[in-house]
């Protein structure tokens, strides 16, 4: 697949599944606009981490005015004239939320929400990156990001059941579901080119990616 069919496409899942590993690649492969969600100019995410009933709050809106900007930004420039590849979705955003905050801070996070939430053209594919709790933890360990130190292995099953369910009911662009336990993208390219194959071979509106398959 030399060329891209696809101009808006966001790569998403929980901490640890590899999108933003992933996005890059595509960015370089297709030589497209890449915009990343940037974790590390909040300042309130290692606090959250440590802290998450006094700092969730916070590092929610900030996280929401930061991805808001960027794509109103996105939205204002002609997002036809280059293709696209995010590492998030902003309509996901609220999952977070609703993990994090207290009934009261979610009224107001989906207020503060409505308000700032451009109007933005649909992805053309959403590539939602599964893998178990266990391998998800793994990788956090090993990338070894000081303030993910603390994440727990129960913080991050709650999270990977609530993108499973998110996604289970998500139907606003087409979707390739990808079981990323055994791919290794960076250092196996062929995996790479697996998955390259089967983006250029879909055909439905739901579709999955096993190695093998």
């Amino acid at each position: 697949m030399s060329s891209i069919r696809y101009r808006f496409i966001v790569i998403e899942g929980p901490i640890g599944a590899g999108k933003t590993t992933l996005a890059r690649m595509f960015a370089e492969h297709f030589h497209t606009r890449l915009i990343l969600e940037d974790a590390a100019s909040n300042p309130f995410l290692a606090k959250f981490y440590h802290d998450p009933e006094r700092y969730a709050l916070p590092t929610q809106l900030f996280f929401l005015f930061q991805r808001a900007a960027q794509m109103r930004e996105l939205a204002q420039d002609d997002l036809f004239q280059l293709a696209t590849v995010t590492d998030f979705l902003l309509d996901k955003d609220p999952l977070f939320a609703r993990l994090n905050l207290s009934d009261e801070e979610f009224k107001l996070y989906r207020e503060m929400f409505r308000h700032l939430k451009p109007q933005m053209p649909k992805p053309d594919l959403v590539i939602y990156l599964q893998a178990p709790v266990e391998a998800l933890m793994e990788r956090v360990l090993q990338r070894n990001i000081h303030y993910e130190q603390t994440i727990t292995q129960e913080y991050l099953s709650q999270l990977a059941d609530s993108y499973s369910h998110y996604f289970h009911h998500y139907e606003a662009s087409p979707l390739l579901i990808v079981n990323s336990e055994n791919l290794n993208f960076t250092d196996q390219p062929g995996d790479f080119v697996l998955l390259l194959e089967k983006i250029a071979n879909m055909r439905g509106s739901r579709e999955f990616f096993n190695r093998g398959e």
